[in-house]
């Protein structure tokens, strides 16, 4: 049994060491293609490399997210009780799997329309403004600076588009995941503070803080008048990475402090009883 235990420890960290590495060696690989200077036939075979490139990304995301569930599974039913435990096994059931796939995705559209993944301009006419065949899809191979090539364009309809950024993208996906997680673990605290008390507090407060990394922009630009609208546009384009940056350590610490928190709470329950 503890053969199969370590077996299945090693397996799931193998997978997400593998996912992670992974993107890493095809961000580094492909920064060296990063040349303005390339002649038509080297754009010609980066282009194919770029498709390689999002195949492979895409692989490795869900390399990743079977190798973070197969570990939270299996930390779930430790016997422990250390925060990093409590955090698996109270996002493990069916009404956390719930909370956190709905928030994956509606947070995950949301940050596609705040950083530019998802398009909707209703003023535009893709077709006439930008000549793009409705629908169509391109890559563009390069050049620019590295991690936002080879980016990925769509036209599905004259006011709707993707364009997808590798830097945005691996935002994305790594912000929706941890504020779904915080959700999850906020949902149950919530549903444990009402019988022990003295979580609420802590889980609204943070709430207001974790719950929308990127809806810093959007708040701010309804205090901008309409002639400035461009140029705050364009500084809070560049300042809502910053902003993410620096919300990530706080969504990675945020389910721990919840953690202790509901095991506090708990055990103070246990002792009262």
């Amino acid at each position: 049994m503890e053969n199969k235990t370590t077996t299945s420890s090693q397996n799931d960290k193998k997978l997400i060491s593998l996912g992670l590495i992974t993107i890493a060696i095809l961000f580094l690989i492909y920064s060296r293609f990063e040349n303005p200077s390339l002649t038509p036939d080297a754009v010609s075979s980066i282009e194919r490399l770029s498709v390689i490139f999002y195949v492979l990304i895409i692989i490795s995301f869900g390399i990743i997210g079977i190798g973070l569930r197969k570990y939270q599974k299996r930390k779930a039913v430790e016997p422990s009780q250390n925060p990093l435990t409590i955090i698996c096994s109270m996002t493990v059931n069916l009404k956390a799997k719930k909370v956190f796939v709905i928030t994956f995705i509606i947070y995950g559209i949301f940050f596609s329309l705040t950083s530019g993944i998802l398009v909707y301009q209703p003023e535009v006419v893709f077709s006439y403004h930008y000549g793009a065949e409705i629908p169509s899809a391109h890559i563009t191979p390069c050049c620019g600076t590295p991690g936002y090539m080879p980016k990925f364009v769509a036209y599905l309809t004259e006011h709707i588009g993707i364009q997808v950024i590798p830097l945005n993208l691996v935002l994305q996906m790594t912000v929706s995941y941890l504020v779904a997680v915080n959700t999850a673990l906020a949902v149950n605290a919530i549903s444990i503070s009402k019988k022990t008390g003295g979580l609420g507090g802590i889980g609204a407060t943070t709430g207001l803080f974790i719950a929308c990394p990127t809806c810093v922009g959007s708040f701010l630009s309804l205090f901008v008048g309409a002639t400035s609208a461009i140029a705050f546009t364009i500084a809070i384009s560049e300042l809502q990475t910053l902003f993410i940056a620096i919300t990530i350590p706080i969504l990675l610490l945020t389910p721990f402090i919840l953690a202790r928190r509901i095991s506090n709470a708990t055990n103070d329950n246990c002792e009262i009883n």
